[in-house]
């Protein structure tokens, strides 16, 4: 089971939009796709249900913040009852593969500052003992998952911060992926994700050393590349100043860069969640939006060989 953060540290990268895309095309073609909404701002929950279905039936105790509040009483909620299959998506893969959701809560910023509670500790030794107890709750979580759901991929839409919970998501995954839109402020950000995703690696790897039960739970997420959004073309490739950008992240970051992007079309993707089908799934007779599919079928193939899927 391939799990995989989707992280920015800047908001309205196309976050949300590329983790939906990415896991319908997946399932589409015959993948067994989770998708985990630890966004507070629920976008990625609001693109396949709608929000009073969303109060009625999931806001209670089911979501990710149930999950993550169960923990102190000692009986944490398992993960494979929190899971969601919606129903427009699924209808529309007709039999290929299936998508699930994991749903968030308007209300799990809080849950960050009840587990920076839980950091310290009466000495040095105790203090790392609570920090790998809390920053592995998500992947004992998706470990216990995993014997109960055989799942391909799991795609964790991550918030636009590096707090405890998105370091959660880190530790548990075996990929990052970073979308970005090609300007400044978006790109800005990366290198010093990568330093702070580093220092995490590093402190926890230092930290597991004390208890030789979890001695050999060293972590090293692989960065899978950078994927570009909302790209404006100009006979059939991005248009310069956006190139500029796209250059400068290879060249600066070392990182890799993906060749494939996704286009702009702001109608079409403000209109998906509407449907509740990601625009990937959808065929179209508008040559500039049939261009956007395939740019995301693209980006999609290339994902999937950097992975091995």
């Amino acid at each position: 089971m391939h799990i995989v953060s989707i992280i920015n540290y800047k908001g309205g990268v196309g976050k949300t939009s590329l983790t939906a895309n990415l896991g319908a095309e997946l399932a589409w073609r015959g993948k067994r796709v989770l998708l985990i909404d630890l966004d507070a701002q629920a976008s990625l929950t609001f693109s396949f249900i709608k929000p009073d279905e969303w109060q009625k039936s999931f806001e209670k105790d089911k979501t990710i913040k149930a999950w993550f509040d169960t923990h102190d009483t000692g009986k944490p909620i398992p993960l494979s009852k929190l899971i969601s299959t919606p129903t427009k998506i699924n209808t529309a893969l007709t039999g290929k593969g299936s998508l699930d959701v994991i749903y968030s809560h308007l209300g799990l910023i809080n849950v960050d500052l009840e587990l920076a509670t839980k950091l310290g500790g009466a000495n040095l030794s105790q203090a790392k003992k609570n920090f790998i107890g809390v920053h592995r709750r998500l992947s004992d979580g998706l470990e216990k998952l995993k014997k109960e759901n055989e799942y391909d991929i799991v795609l964790i839409d991550c918030p636009p911060n590096f707090n405890i919970v998105t370091k959660t998501a880190i530790i548990a995954s075996k990929y990052i992926l970073v979308p970005t839109r090609p300007d400044e402020l978006s790109t800005l950000g990366i290198s010093y994700l990568m330093r702070s995703i580093n220092q995490l690696i590093h402190d926890f790897n230092e930290y597991v050393q004390i208890d030789s039960e979890i001695s050999d739970k060293e972590i090293d997420p692989a960065i899978v590349g950078v994927v570009f959004s909302m790209i404006q073309e100009y006979n059939s490739e991005p248009i310069a100043a956006q190139k500029s950008f796209i250059s400068q992240v290879a060249r600066n970051t070392k990182l890799p860069v993906f060749e494939n992007y996704i286009k702009r079309n702001d109608t079409l993707f403000a209109s998906s969640p509407s449907y509740g089908i990601p625009v990937v799934l959808n065929a179209h007779s508008n040559n500039s939006h049939q261009s956007v599919v395939d740019g995301l079928e693209a980006v999609t193939t290339e994902f999937s060989k950097m992975v091995g899927l």
